[in-house]
């Protein structure tokens, strides 16, 4: 059989923040000095995605940096009082513009109504940023205090979340792999990645900074606009706190993976299977090989460092891959 790549094998590897607010919104930094500290901690992309506005940041762009045109829309609940906001649930989605120049600058982009409770409106609007050149990310559902039934029926989603810094900081709500899960044995196929979330209230060498603590690493041609969205639409990348996966790929019917030292390394299935492989106590690892059968529905590699810092690939359904597979020899 031939190969198949869960992260391409040609390209090269960019750092981005897919969600970031500034003082456009209710963040506490401007675009140009969110982009000086990415830039200064490796990154190379960042979707500044602030509330209910789209906007461009094109004049930050050069050759070591890429600004992504988006926003985040807010659908919460109604609050019956002033007091109500911490238990009032809410669906949030950053929109990622695949085709920036279409638009103008600070051009009006339709907001959603706040018809939380009403999921064809819901779906119908994501629908409608598709068809403008959007791809739609479900975000921090433990935060917004969501769960199965809130989120199961959501269609047309790009990507959601599996890990959120900002929120991580609020109360442990940040690392939701079970959502991901739940989203992907309904059927849905979708990407998911780790993000900062990033409001910057706190200074940066403080224990409770919002910044540099999710991100993925997106493979690449180069770092060009239409590139990294294409990337991106495809899902040639993986989520990080820290970890890195440097290869992942299917040859003669075994998953190779080869990442930084990390403790384990887990392959994560459709049902309650998972094959794995762990560092001897005080040790780290630094490959793992498992033989795969085809039948294990959904695979997705997720591993964990000595930090207790978590990455993972998305989620590649088994039919596909057997497919490519045949297809390949």
């Amino acid at each position: 059989m031939g190969t198949f790549y869960l992260l391409p094998k040609e390209g090269t590897f960019y750092k981005a923040n897919l969600h970031c607010h500034t003082v456009v919104s209710d963040g506490d930094l401007t675009p140009e000095q969110v982009k000086e500290a990415y830039m200064g901690q490796g990154y190379s992309i960042v979707a500044f995605t602030d509330h209910n506005k789209y906007c461009k940041h094109e004049e930050l762009n050069d050759e070591g940096f890429l600004s992504i045109a988006a926003y985040e829309a807010n659908i919460d609940q109604f609050s019956p009082h002033e007091d109500a906001w911490p238990n009032l649930k809410v669906y949030h989605f950053n929109f990622y513009d695949k085709y920036p120049e279409r638009r103008e600058k600070e051009e009006k982009i339709p907001m959603p109504l706040r018809r939380y409770n009403d999921i064809e409106y819901i779906n119908g609007y994501i629908d409608l940023m598709k068809t403008e050149g959007f791809l739609a990310c479900y975000n921090h559902p433990y935060w917004s205090l969501q769960n199965y039934e809130d989120y199961k029926d959501l269609r047309g989603l790009w990507g959601m979340e599996i890990y959120n810094h900002g929120c991580e900081h609020d109360g442990l709500y940040g690392f939701h792999p079970q959502s991901y899960d739940e989203m992907l044995r309904t059927g849905q196929r979708i990407f998911t990645v780790a993000t900062d979330d990033n409001h910057n209230r706190e200074p940066f060498d403080s224990p409770l900074c919002d910044s540099f603590g999710g991100f993925v690493m997106v493979k690449a041609g180069s770092l060009d606009y239409s590139a990294v969205m294409e990337a991106l639409e495809k899902g040639d990348f993986y989520f990080s706190m820290g970890p890195e996966i440097k290869e992942a790929y299917i040859r003669d019917n075994r998953l190779v993976v080869k990442t930084s030292p990390v403790e384990k390394i887990f392959v994560i299935q459709e049902g309650r299977d998972c094959y794995k492989k762990l560092a001897p106590i005080g040790e780290c690892i630094t490959e793992a090989e498992f033989e795969i059968t085809g039948r294990e529905g959904y695979i997705r590699v997720e591993i964990r460092d000595g930090k207790g810092l978590y990455a993972g690939t998305n989620a590649f359904w088994m039919d596909k891959v057997m497919s490519a597979l045949a297809e390949s020899e």
